[in-house]
C-alpha cells in the first residue's frame, strides 16, 4: 500500500495562501514553532498592577547586557514583552507606539490596551491571508492598566489573542506554565509575582541562570505608570529569591 506523502514534499508549505487537505496553514504552524524556540517571556496580573518579566539570552559575553532590550514601553501605561523573531517584534511595538501617539493627539486621552491588541492581531491576521507575504514569527505579551484594572493579554502569529492571568511564552513556556498553575494566586503583590516569575527563569534556566540575563518592569495600577526595573532592583529580587531557596 503506497504511502501517503508528507505535506512538505506535496508543496503545502510554501505559500501562506495555501490550505493543507487536512485544514491547516502550515507556514503559520512553523511561525509558531518559532515562538517555541525564542527566549522565555512571563506576564503576571496582580493586584497592584502587572509584571512581565524575561530572559535577555545573552550567550556572547561581548554583548553589552544593557544594550538588549527585551522590554518596551507601549505607553505611559502599557508595555509589552516578546518570544520569537524580535527583529518583528520590534516592528510591531514601533506601529503600537505609534498608534498610541495617534491616540492622545487626536482625543486628548490614554488609548486601552485592548484597541493595541486588536491592532497587533489585525496585521498579524492579514499576514497569513495574503501571498508574498509571511507570517510574523513572534508573539506579544501586552501589559497595562485602563479603566476597568490590569490587563494582560497574549497575541499568537495568527493573529488571535486572548486574555490572561498569568501566562509564558517561549522556550521554557511548558516547565514554567506548569509553575504558574500551581503557584500563582489571584490578589498576589507584584513583588511577589515577579520573585515567582524569577523562580520560574532559575528552575528552567539552572545553570545558565544569571542576573545579567533577566529583564523586568511593572505597570503599577495606583498612577498607571509604566517602569522598567534597573540593575539593583533585579539584583536584589534575585538575591531574596535564593536566600528563600536556602531557607
Amino acid at each position: 500500500m503506497q504511502q501517503p506523502m508528507p505535506h512538505q514534499l506535496m508543496g503545502y508549505d510554501r505559500a501562506i495562501t495555501m490550505f493543507s487537505p487536512d485544514g491547516r496553514l502550515l507556514q503559520v504552524e512553523y511561525a509558531k514553532k518559532t515562538v517555541r524556540q525564542g527566549s522565555t517571556a512571563i506576564g503576571l496580573v496582580c493586584k497592584d498592577g502587572v509584571v512581565l518579566i524575561t530572559d535577555k539570552r545573552i550567550v556572547d559575553t561581548l554583548v553589552v547586557a544593557e544594550s538588549v532590550e527585551k522590554i518596551y514601553q507601549i505607553d505611559d501605561h502599557i508595555g509589552a514583552t516578546a518570544s520569537g523573531i524580535l527583529s518583528d517584534a520590534r516592528v510591531l511595538i514601533e506601529r503600537a507606539q505609534l498608534k498610541a501617539q495617534q491616540h492622545r493627539v487626536a482625543y486628548d486621552s490614554a488609548i486601552d490596551v485592548i484597541s493595541i491588541v486588536k491592532d497587533i492581531c489585525n496585521l498579524k491576521q492579514i499576514c497569513t491571508q495574503s501571498g508574498g507575504l509571511r507570517p510574523f514569527g513572534v508573539s506579544i505579551l501586552v501589559a497595562g492598566i485602563d479603566e476597568t484594572g490590569a490587563k494582560l493579554f497574549e497575541t499568537d502569529p495568527t493573529g488571535i489573542f486572548f486574555q490572561y492571568k498569568a501566562t509564558v511564552i517561549g522556550e521554557g513556556e511548558a516547565d514554567i506554565e506548569d509553575m504558574l498553575r500551581k503557584e500563582y494566586k489571584d490578589g498576589m503583590s507584584m513583588q511577589d509575582a515577579f520573585k515567582l516569575g524569577l523562580r520560574g527563569l532559575m528552575k528552567f534556566l539552572d545553570k545558565d541562570f544569571s542576573p545579567e540575563r533577566i529583564d523586568g518592569a511593572f505597570v503599577r495600577l495606583s498612577d498607571r505608570s509604566f517602569a522598567k526595573l534597573n540593575r539593583q532592583e533585579i539584583d536584589q529580587f534575585i538575591e531574596d529569591v535564593k536566600g528563600r531557596r536556602k531557607q
